[in-house]
């Protein structure tokens, strides 16, 4: 997952004496120019970003009072390049909020964001602005502009005509409202699920109670409980806690009262998130509405690669039409393996499933993640996700530590290209804590642009995930499907790093989100094969290299209930796809989401479940009417990898006209042209059907 920040506003009255002692109001003189993470505190960004939107205001106002005619310099470009003070510190402040945010940043975005927001209308509703960039864009045809200064005009104009220029008076001021609504909703509701993450805690001390447990979840689960002044076994909602219990526990009821203590986080008490959705959805669509657009979905479409809704259901209708026959048979054979292990008739439900298709892939394959994790120790993985890097694409990545780090788990690495240019600054932050949201992201903290004068300013970009931890026995190691997250984000990784583009808003992974996922999960694929395992998976004991026997298995097992696990995803497109579509306002929820999500469900449903009240992809993050986007990449991915199939794994001609056309580009051009200067043609979706077995 791409993290995506949104810029808002804020006004505060501020002393000179006060900016100057606020290190985010400073020059960051650091190595690189990284942020100054030692000295900045919580009570240094109010202040900060109130200067900072007096500055952008200010350069706002000056274009729009210059006697000048409107031009692509004195208009377009300057509009680019204000607010960089703000852009800086608001970059700061949310991916601290999202990696490292306590009670106090928590309180903090609940101020700050409205009033951002305000900043963000009071800039995309001025009207003597938006009438300068209206003559821009009218005269574009007879400009000598650039490729790059040609979308940056195009996503400029039509950028404001998506946030309400062209509104009248009265529509303008409900356009305020809603949006200054909506974003402080979306950070009640990103609070919500932290905390409502946060309050489970499973402590268990009976031998039986933590039976079937593999020795390395015992031995987190019991350095949890240490760390919190427990004895015996803590188990939480945290990934590596709760997906470790859910297929190894053989205590069924246990089983039960995690995966409902997951799924029902934010359904009822003091972390409600429910009329939080129904109220954001609702103010979704009325937006999408006073800028003509029939749903949300419509309005966001328009903009993306699928175009309109018809494009997106068709894709998600085509892939359950595929794949559900495979899912189907897939749960079967669940089902009656279950009934020959327990020896009795079975019902399989939700916390069931991953259980018994452990033991069942176990007994097909002789394969498990308990196998592997011996391989995947972190540090090694790291080396051989690195290593991969190099060889496709020439990088070197240099460990530094005189660069502040903003949690002391962090890490921090220089990146240069084969020729020892500087390309960027790489932070790493791998585990879980409490102050950490679920899941794993790439932001940055700093994105690429170059000057009027040819400078090339580099990208400081971010990848964080919650993977296993170390124990008191052994390192970090982590499951096949951990090294899978970790090179889908060192993908997005790569899209910030090596991107080359004039504009900051149109650089690294400000692209299309049905076109962003393309290179993180273009990079899974090189994961089961043979000549990459090879890179770098040895025996954290032994040293051994990981046996060609198991590579085997990891490769007759890759398509392991591959038809289950498409349709898992096609769950969550259809149920962003109707939240996004919806016609009238929301009655009750559960019976909502059900209908919604009827025709993917292969197992029985569970009444008081719900995935919307923590779907922060779409409800908290910037993925609303997008998340078809894994699937929709997916097509692309497998279709780009089959080409290097075609070539060779490690095929440089291949990964430098990837590098060439996609990753360096940005948003400079639209996402299909540069797919098909790279592919040589349009994206197919056979490829998709061959990788999974399904065709």
């Amino acid at each position: 997952m791409r993290k995506i920040l949104y810029i808002f506003t804020l006004v505060f009255t501020i002393s000179c004496t006060d900016m100057n002692k606020n290190p985010l109001l400073e020059p960051f003189d650091t190595r690189h120019g990284t942020a100054p993470f030692d000295r900045i505190k919580c009570e240094h960004f109010e202040p900060a970003i109130a200067e900072g939107i007096r500055q952008q205001q200010a350069e706002i106002d000056a274009i729009v009072a210059q006697k000048e005619d409107p031009t692509f310099e004195n208009t377009i470009e300057a509009l680019e390049l204000s607010g960089s003070t703000l852009d800086r510190i608001t970059a700061i402040f949310f991916n601290l909020l999202n990696s490292d945010g306590d009670d106090e940043m928590l309180e903090i975005s609940e101020r700050i964001s409205p009033l951002l927001t305000e900043h963000g209308n009071n800039i995309n509703l001025n009207e003597g602005l938006f009438a300068r960039i209206k003559a821009v864009y009218n005269s574009r045809d007879t400009l000598q502009l650039t490729t790059e200064q040609q979308r940056l005009l195009t996503t400029t104009y039509e950028g404001m005509v998506r946030n309400g220029a062209n509104l009248g008076e009265a529509d303008k001021a409900r356009y305020r409202e809603l949006s200054n609504e909506l974003s402080l909703l979306g950070v009640k509701f990103d609070a919500n699920v932290l905390k409502a993450t946060n309050a489970f805690e499973m402590l268990l001390t009976d031998d039986d109670e933590v039976a079937g447990l593999p020795q390395s979840a015992l031995d987190a689960a019991a350095l949890r409980a240490k760390d919190k002044g427990y004895e015996g076994y803590l188990f939480d909602l945290s990934f590596p806690s709760y997906s470790a219990f859910l297929k190894y526990a053989s205590r069924r009821d246990l089983r039960e009262k995690l995966y409902m203590a997951y799924n029902t986080r934010c359904t009822g008490g003091e972390y409600d998130n429910r009329e939080i959705v129904k109220r954001m959805a609702a103010i979704r669509h009325e937006k999408a509405r006073l800028l003509g657009k029939k749903d949300y979905a419509s309005h966001v479409l328009s903009h993306r690669m699928a175009q309109d809704s018809k494009h997106v259901y068709d894709l998600l209708h085509q892939l359950l039409d595929a794949y559900k026959p495979h899912g189907r048979k897939e749960v079967e054979q669940v089902r009656t393996f279950a009934e020959r292990y327990e020896g009795k008739p079975m019902e399989i439900m939700p916390w069931d499933f991953s259980y018994y298709s452990v033991k069942l892939k176990d007994e097909l394959y002789k394969l498990n993640d308990e196998m592997l994790k011996p391989y995947f120790e972190l540090e090694a993985v790291k080396g051989g996700v690195f290593g991969l890097a190099s060889r496709l694409y020439g990088l070197r990545f240099e460990r530094v530590t005189d660069i502040p780090l903003y949690h002391p788990e962090a890490e921090t690495y220089e990146v240069f290209d084969a020729n020892n240019d500087f390309l960027g600054v790489l932070y790493t932050d791998f585990h879980p804590r409490a102050t950490k949201q679920g899941g794993a992201w790439m932001t940055e903290f700093k994105r690429q642009w170059q000057t009027a004068t040819g400078e090339n300013s580099r990208p400081h970009v971010s990848i964080v995930m919650n993977f296993s931890r170390a124990t008191e026995n052994s390192p970090a190691l982590l499951t096949f499907g951990e090294v899978e997250t970790f090179l889908h984000e060192f993908g997005h990784s790569l899209h910030g790093l090596l991107t080359n583009c004039r504009y900051e808003s149109l650089s690294g992974t400000s692209v299309y989100n049905d076109f962003v996922e393309l290179p993180s999960q273009l990079m899974e694929n090189w994961l089961p094969e043979p000549e990459f395992l090879h890179t770098f998976a040895r025996h954290y004991e032994t040293g051994e290299l990981i046996p060609d026997t198991l590579v085997a298995k990891i490769q007759e097992a890759a398509n392991f209930q591959a038809g289950y696990l498409c349709v898992r995803q096609l769950t969550f497109g259809l149920l962003d796809m109707a939240w996004h579509t919806l016609s009238e306002e929301v009655g009750d929820i559960f019976t909502f989401e059900h209908e919604a999500i009827a025709p993917t469900q292969l197992l029985p449903v569970i009444d008081t479940a719900l995935i919307s009240t923590q779907f922060s992809h779409i409800f908290g993050g910037g993925y609303a009417a997008g998340y078809y986007s894994y699937k929709w990449s997916e097509v692309l991915d497998a279709d780009a990898f089959s080409l290097f199939k075609e070539k060779g794994i490690f095929d440089t001609t291949t990964a430098i006209s990837f590098r060439r056309n996609v990753l360096e580009k940005g948003n400079t051009e639209d996402p299909m042209t540069l797919y098909v200067r790279f592919r040589g043609r349009e994206p197919q979706i056979d490829a998709l059907m061959h990788r999974d077995g399904i065709k």
